[in-house]
């Protein structure tokens, strides 16, 4: 699919994968910016009509997220996606810190991490605009609108996320229980109902080997266990909510807020990316350390 997945035309290009549009030009603004002052550079393309259309918004975490490629590092974003000046660092996202409003999401173009920063903090914008509908990414999740400062706001003409909630939606029951699993319907994913079957830290390397024990033993009646990849932990998370960072509604137990993914990083293959669902971050792990959890998955 890399190999056809963006079409470009001009000053845009079409993700062929997830229909979004976003700008040739990784750095339209030139400089990194405040969060507010990106949300406010979205509103003034569209003032102008940026190559022909009037509804540019400051990307959601899934719409940032869905460009990231954890196969290649500076630019970590597929091979063939023909953006130019991509800038090997922070990038702004509209969706805040449920946590810690005073905070928004960020995503890194040069090595993946998806973490948090300061929203008086400058960092660079890429715009994005839906080219069809529905978009192939899943909602966040968030709601509600925040100020700089944290404070929450009317999210009429915010151009937040909670505003726009660009996105696949939600099931009203998303998880459904089946005995010890229990399968997402929004995903097509099928996750243990302990989220912490051993209930200790591994190191990444034991839990390879603890899913496969699973495997020989056929755990709840399977025998297709395996660790998520990263893409596939992040799809849980609710950025609506924090601590942990999952639908408020969820059926699992044992939650835990740190959890390893099955993906290597490509910055340093001794490391492999993990969450921290506590606010939802995605970071790496060292591979030999046990200081992550295991939550095994099945499709």
């Amino acid at each position: 699919m890399d190999k056809d997945r963006f079409s470009a035309n001009g000053p845009v290009v079409t993700d062929n994968l997830t229909g979004l549009m976003w700008t040739r030009d990784a750095a339209l603004t030139e400089f990194p910016l405040t969060w507010q002052e990106a949300l406010a550079y979205a509103f003034e393309m569209n003032r102008t009509g940026f190559a022909g259309y009037r509804d540019w918004h400051l990307p959601n975490r899934r719409e940032l997220f869905s460009l990231i490629s954890h196969c290649r590092v500076n630019p970590a974003v597929p091979e063939n996606s023909v953006f130019e000046n991509i800038f090997n660092g922070y990038y702004w996202t509209s969706t805040s810190c449920a946590r810690l409003p005073e905070q928004a999401w960020y995503v890194h173009l040069g090595g993946a991490k998806v973490y948090r920063g300061m929203k008086h903090a400058s960092y660079m914008v890429w715009p994005v605009r839906t080219a069809a509908t529905p978009v192939n990414i899943l909602k966040t999740g968030q709601q509600d609108c925040y100020d700089q400062a944290g404070q929450k706001i009317s999210c009429k003409e915010s151009g937040q996320d909670g505003q726009l909630s660009i996105g696949r939606p939600w099931p009203d029951l998303r998880f459904i229980e089946s005995g010890q699993t229990v399968y997402d319907k929004l995903t097509g994913l099928t996750w243990t109902r302990s989220a912490a079957g051993h209930d200790h830290f591994l190191n990444w390397y034991d839990a390879i080997e603890a899913v496969k024990k699973m495997n020989r033993e056929k755990a709840h009646g399977y025998n297709n266990w395996r660790m998520p990849d990263i893409r596939e932990l992040e799809s849980l998370v609710d950025l609506g909510s924090h601590s942990p960072a999952i639908e408020e509604k969820h059926p699992f137990s044992n939650v835990e807020m740190f959890y390893w993914s099955s993906t290597t990083s490509m910055y340093e293959t001794r490391y492999a990316w993990a969450l921290y669902l506590q606010d939802g971050a995605a970071g790496v792990g060292f591979k030999a350390n046990s200081g992550f959890h295991l939550w095994p998955v099945r499709r």
